[in-house]
């Protein structure tokens, strides 16, 4: 009866030393020291910067579908062609036979013609004729096509990997690149995705010609976002009859897409995580601290734009101090 009092006894003690235990950490929790700010809704300019290198709206490769011999190249690289131009001639020996054989089969075509209203041919003798004639048409097309290399488009010549008299193999004889229009893709944030439509206007900039800017339009606006860079993608057309802008040259837009409300924060109040591009911020809720993944949307000099499901307005935001915070930490609001 004495050992179980004992045992009783000190069961209280070490319950009691709990309760003081428990008492002593609730009093020594830790409590930063913060500021903060309630967030409002705020009238925006909506914009946005990109930036991006500049292409020929049209790019061609001047491979014939033949192989053999490259007879003449009609230009040189820098060379500006219009539509229509000899670019190549390429060996003639099989489109010189072709030619004959089209020649010989048009007279028996129309000998035969000639039979067949006199009774002295069947129908299938012109059909057969026919046939072989409207083949070799096409394979003269073909080869007309592809001996007598033409420009499809005006451009300029921006590369050449032959010379006359060497033998074509897989490589283009020459690049065609059109540069009186050019073409640029952007990348634009997810969030911006319902605000850009075809036939937007922008103006582009580059350091080349610092006083200038250049009209563009959105001609595309592609349908999908990347999910690794949750971006997506715009193709613009750029006027460029004076030949100012070159495919390659790297260039700057600002787009406007109009007035909109938006929750901006001090910069300095974006926490990054590190060994990532992971933006967060504080909030206080119910006394504590909260940590927050939010998107950065516009800057403005010393604010930025943040997007988050929990960034509302009459949310406090922790705007000094939150170096120090931890999520779940007790705060204290400071004026």
């Amino acid at each position: 009866m004495k050992k179980n009092f004992m045992y009783l006894l000190a069961a209280l003690t070490l319950v009691g030393c709990g309760n003081k235990e428990t008492a002593a950490n609730q009093e020594d929790e830790r409590v930063e020291q913060v500021r903060t700010t309630v967030l409002q809704p705020r009238e925006i300019e909506r914009e946005i910067s990109v930036s991006t290198n500049l292409q020929g709206y049209l790019t061609q490769n001047v491979a014939p579908s033949l192989t053999g011999k490259i007879e003449h190249i009609y230009c040189e690289v820098g060379d500006k062609v219009s539509k229509g131009t000899d670019l190549v001639r390429m060996d003639q020996t099989q489109y010189k036979t072709t030619k004959i054989s089209m020649a010989n089969l048009e007279v028996e075509k129309n000998r035969i013609t000639q039979l067949l209203r006199s009774g002295s041919a069947t129908q299938q003798q012109y059909d057969q004729i026919t046939t072989q004639y409207n083949s070799t048409k096409e394979q003269l097309e073909f080869l007309e096509q592809n001996t007598y290399v033409k420009a499809p488009f005006a451009g300029v010549i921006s590369a050449k990997n032959y010379e006359d008299g060497e033998l074509y193999g897989g490589q283009p004889i020459l690049i065609l690149t059109q540069i009186d229009k050019l073409k640029a893709l952007v990348a634009i944030p997810e969030t911006y995705f319902p605000l850009f439509k075809e036939g937007m206007k922008l103006t582009l900039a580059s350091e080349i010609y610092p006083r200038q800017t250049f009209p563009a339009t959105v001609e595309i606006v592609y349908p999908t976002i990347d999910p690794s860079s949750h971006t997506f993608q715009c193709k613009i057309v750029i006027p460029n009859t004076k030949n100012l802008l070159r495919p390659g040259m790297y260039v700057t837009t600002t787009i406007g897409l109009g007035k909109a409300n938006a929750i901006v924060v001090p910069y300095q109040s974006v926490e990054k995580l590190v060994g990532a591009n992971d933006r967060y911020v504080f909030i206080v809720e119910d006394g504590r601290a909260k940590r927050v993944a939010v998107e950065l949307g516009q800057r403005f000099d010393q604010d930025i734009e943040i997007i988050a499901p929990e960034i509302v307005p009459g949310v406090e935001v922790v705007t000094t101090g939150q170096h120090k915070l931890v999520d779940g930490v007790k705060v204290n609001v400071v004026e």
